[in-house]
């Protein structure tokens, strides 16, 4: 296949520009930047300019556009950066991809999409969309498709959870203070941790490009959701570390802010029916293989 990815410098872009090419497909980046290899072309979502020989003879676009949501601490103009390093390049992408004739769109969304107040519910891909900011960032954020929902292109949207890799996320971040005993629950341990390996979550977005049947939102979370003081146990048991700590809602609050409050405190117990259904053989099961996956390399 030939499959034009927007946002491939982050951790999982690269990753997946990699994965595909082992596979066979011919990948073709939109960059923001003047292109400076075969495989790039320069775009500018602001002024909406796609160069549509980019997409010219394309079988799927994949769309990873997004300022990181806990890169900075909250406040309305990193708010407003959130939302518009979203939508707005979600709209051109679909609207070019509409017009180009790309018969499938994978698009980038996130497990919050149902919000944090879901407690130990589980929720679905049918669930509805929570609120919050998160909530409504990842409702709008799925809407900006509609250019080329409209025009009958196969949309996917891919609603990640936290993405485990030792390499970049919150793995990047905890690895050194787990390490050095410095790890532990978060508020009161029972909120869930909605997680998926980074290994699943490239197969996936992999497996979405060849099966049709997949349309619509699609849980990127492994199988077996957990909540904070199940990860924080199974992280330490990774690193062979113990993880004593506690840090107490309040001071998270103080440190972190709304953040906190939306993405750490809370989360969904989310799980994968859509890829189950359609037949995806996870790789970790269980957040246990994962992280023993994860630091065994």
């Amino acid at each position: 296949m030939r499959v034009v990815i927007a946002g491939s410098s982050g951790s999982i872009g690269t990753a997946l520009v990699a994965a595909l090419r082992r596979d066979g497909h011919d990948v073709v980046r939109l960059v923001r930047r003047p292109a400076a290899a075969r495989d790039e072309f320069s775009w500018d979502p602001i002024r909406a300019q796609v160069p549509e020989r980019a997409l010219r003879g394309s079988d799927a676009a994949i769309n990873l556009c997004g300022a990181g949501v806990g890169r900075r601490r909250w406040n309305g103009s990193y708010k407003q950066e959130l939302r518009d390093s979203r939508i707005t390049p979600t709209d051109v992408l679909a609207t070019a991809v509409a017009a180009a004739g790309v018969p499938t769109l994978i698009n980038a969304s996130g497990v919050h999409y149902y919000g944090g107040a879901t407690g130990d519910r589980v929720v679905t891909e049918t669930s509805p969309a929570g609120t919050g900011f998160l909530g409504t960032l990842c409702r709008d954020w799925e809407a900006a498709t509609k250019p080329a929902d409209d025009a009958g292109v196969r949309v996917v949207h891919i609603r990640s959870a936290l993405v485990l890799s030792r390499h970049g996320g919150l793995l990047k971040l905890l690895e050194p203070l787990y390490s050095l005993g410095l790890g532990g629950r978060l508020g009161n341990g029972r909120q869930y941790v909605p997680w998926i390996s980074l290994a699943d979550e490239i197969g996936a977005i992999a497996f979405a490009l060849t099966h049709d049947t997949l349309r619509g939102p699609v849980n990127m979370a492994g199988p077996a959701p957990v909540t904070n003081a199940e990860f924080s146990r199974a992280l330490a048991l990774a690193l062979h570390r113990p993880a004593p700590l506690v840090v107490p809602s309040v001071a998270l609050r103080l440190l972190i802010g709304e953040f906190a409050e939306e993405a750490i405190l809370h989360g969904p117990r989310a799980i994968p029916t859509a890829l189950e259904e359609a037949g995806y053989p996870f790789r970790h099961h269980t957040i246990g293989q994962a992280l023993a996956s994860i630091f065994a390399d």
